[in-house]
């Protein structure tokens, strides 16, 4: 027995020893010993059946204890009041067994709103939103009054709908709870920002009759979040005025800002200030810097930032990776992720994400099968943002099958995954297959969306699956919800420019709520041009040369057109126009992976120093099939071999 419990077990035992007794343990929050002591003490003299000693030492047991102490006191309190069910149940709740709290839940002879609280915050806690609005919808619908406490978690998981968020705003205006309630206040601040109406966000701030260092921090991240980067900088002058201290939150909030607006002046003061206050050893202040240096094309700040802060963690390793992925070093990104595994620094599913799409990049397979393995060993193979970089990663490399089995295997895919999916079919020539997919998804997945769309709608124009493709841009708004955007435009007039409907084409390019791009008109220019319609590729080479001046497909197909109608003058002089201007061409180019390295082709350069090794062993893989290889004079080689050659 422990020597102070054990000492106060010999003062005169009476009901104010007993609950004196419970309410020492009780600030202790220390093992589950002191409370079987207590306990057993109770037993003795038969006050675990109390209800009101009962309940108490039922509160024990839920700080420390397990699931069958807790059923145990709570069995033996014989009246047991709406305390004791609404302690059981959130003893059985910290305990992890839900399953059995909603049983419990369930059987409560009388439910006030601690029940529903309790229940609610679990269901948030574990990202059940929607069992969150059910138990909140039936909380109301069962008349049991909402208190502040029920509307901070339900106000904070309002993402993305306007007008709910508005609906709780005036339940709590006519509760009463919003004046004099900071933190309901800050609810709605950080809930305004969120979805975009910072309007809304300054009116509540306006009304506040208290504020807190909180209520100036959702304020700006409110600001940073609705673009409003500027007036977020200025509220950090009024916070100061009125006495409140910047804190690790504003800092970090008002480095986003800076991040946003590529404002690096003002990012170096607020730099400055964490140096002197000693906010720099926050992870996340850091990791906002190392971004703030990157996104102002200061790679090498971020990079000597990196070096001197002298310690590694998932946040600031996960910035720098971003940096070395946002300036196309990806090699220099997997190492950093081989020193994060060294230093034993577990990756999260940013890390790898983040990693996966580099490999896209750099094209190299053996590295990506390596993080495949990398992702089942660290268990993100159920991670939806992983699994989507898996599939994207599969589909650029060209390896689809592998990208289908991923996506096959996934739970409950999210639209990004989809979406990939979809993309990632199309793009690998699996047309049908893409369309197959758009449809299941219409059928049990997710609502789609202008991505989803995009890429049904190229894969009916690679496929020249014309009808379906304009009953799917037909139905855009009316079922999908979406307003076409100039990529579907782009879409749809390739498409039927692949169906030979070449003036619905060129009608709709000219109809066009937006400016069309040389892209169109390049499409429908070569649609002319293979369906030999010399009469419209003529007017559509004139508007090509207008938007695009310097590309030289308008300029060969109207010299073709001119030489067909016998006009050689005009051929002529379409050719000589075409050869005083700079005319760009596409140059193509390859990649190849040797030994985990990627080398680069194009059609004018070879993008390596080794040139003249490569066109030795060319020599003798020729001279062993017995052919003859062109002499190659060394000084090109030397130029290529450096990149001269422009």
């Amino acid at each position: 027995m422990y020597p102070l419990v054990k000492q106060i077990l010999c003062i005169p035992r009476t009901l104010t020893f007993y609950s004196s007794l419970i309410e020492y343990c009780l600030s202790l929050k220390k093992s589950v010993n002191y409370t079987k002591i207590v306990h057993g003490q109770l037993i003795k003299v038969g006050f675990n059946s109390h209800t009101f000693f009962g309940n108490r030492c039922l509160e024990l047991y839920t700080r420390s204890g397990s699931v069958d102490d807790i059923l145990k006191a709570f069995d033996d309190i014989k009246i047991k009041n709406t305390i004791s069910w609404n302690v059981c149940l959130k003893g059985l709740l910290n305990c992890g067994r839900g399953d059995m709290g909603q049983v419990l839940f369930q059987k409560m002879p009388e439910r006030d709103v601690v029940s529903w609280n309790s229940m609610i915050s679990w269901y948030a806690s574990c990202e059940r939103s929607d069992c969150v609005w059910e138990r909140f919808r039936e909380m109301l619908y069962v008349g049991v009054k909402p208190s502040g406490y029920t509307y901070s978690i339900v106000v904070s998981l309002v993402f993305d709908d306007v007008l709910l968020g508005k609906e709780l705003h005036g339940q709590m205006i006519r509760s009463g709870l919003i004046r004099s309630n900071v933190v309901l206040g800050n609810s709605l601040i950080h809930m305004y920002g969120k979805v975009g109406l910072i309007g809304y966000a300054v009116g509540v701030f306006m009304s506040m009759e208290y504020l807190d260092l909180i209520s100036w921090n959702s304020l700006i991240i409110g600001f940073c979040k609705a673009g409003f980067g500027e007036l977020g900088l200025d509220q950090v002058s009024s916070m100061r005025y009125f006495g409140y201290l910047p804190d690790e939150f504003t800092c970090s909030a008002v480095i986003t800002c800076c991040t946003n607006l590529k404002n690096l002046e003002k990012g170096k003061q607020v730099f400055a200030f964490c140096i002197k206050v000693g906010f720099l050893c926050n992870s996340i202040i850091s990791s906002a810097i190392i971004d703030l240096f990157s996104k102002c094309n200061r790679l090498e700040h971020s990079i000597q930032l990196f070096k001197e802060l002298g310690r590694l963690d998932s946040a600031v390793c996960n910035a720098m990776i971003s940096s070395y992925m946002s300036h196309d070093i990806g090699e220099s990104a997997i190492q950093l992720l081989i020193l994060m595994l060294r230093k034993d620094i577990r990756p999260t599913e940013f890390t790898l994400s983040s990693i996966l799409a580099s490999i896209c990049g750099m094209q190299v397979v053996v590295q990506g099968t390596q993080i495949h393995s990398l992702v089942v060993k660290t268990g993100f193979d159920i991670d939806c943002i992983v699994c989507s970089s898996l599939i994207q990663m599969y589909a650029t490399l060209g390896l689809i099958d592998y990208a289908i089995r991923i996506f096959a295997s996934m739970t409950s895919p999210d639209l990004i995954s989809w979406n990939t999916m979809i993309m990632g079919l199309t793009l690998n020539g699996k047309l049908l297959n893409a369309v197959d997919t758009f449809k299941e998804l219409h059928r049990k997945g997710p609502l789609p969306d202008q991505i989803s769309l995009t890429g049904v709608l190229r894969s009916c124009s690679y496929g020249g699956f014309v009808d379906e493709g304009i009953v799917i841009f037909s139905k855009m708004e009316e079922y999908y919800g979406v307003r076409p955007c100039y990529e579907h435009y782009a879409c749809l007039v390739e498409l039927l420019c692949q169906g030979g409907r070449l003036y619905e084409a060129m009608e709709i390019t000219e109809m066009l709520p937006y400016e069309p791009s040389s892209t169109i008109w390049e499409s429908l220019l070569q649609a002319c041009t293979f369906h030999g319609d010399v009469r419209l590729a003529a007017k559509v080479a004139v508007r090509l040369m207008e938007l695009e001046p310097q590309l030289s497909l308008p300029y060969v197909v109207m010299g073709r057109v001119y030489e067909m109608r016998g006009q050689w003058e005009d051929a002529v002089r379409v050719k000589k126009a075409m050869n005083r201007k700079v005319v760009k061409n596409v140059v193509g180019c390859s990649w190849i992976e040797i030994k985990n390295h990627v080398y680069s082709f194009t059609g004018e350069q070879l993008q390596q120093h080794t040139g003249r090794d490569i066109y030795s062993i060319l020599r003798l893989m020729t001279w062993e099939k017995g052919e003859t290889l062109v002499e190659v004079n060394p000084a090109d080689i030397d130029a290529i071999a450096h990149n001269k050659y422009v």
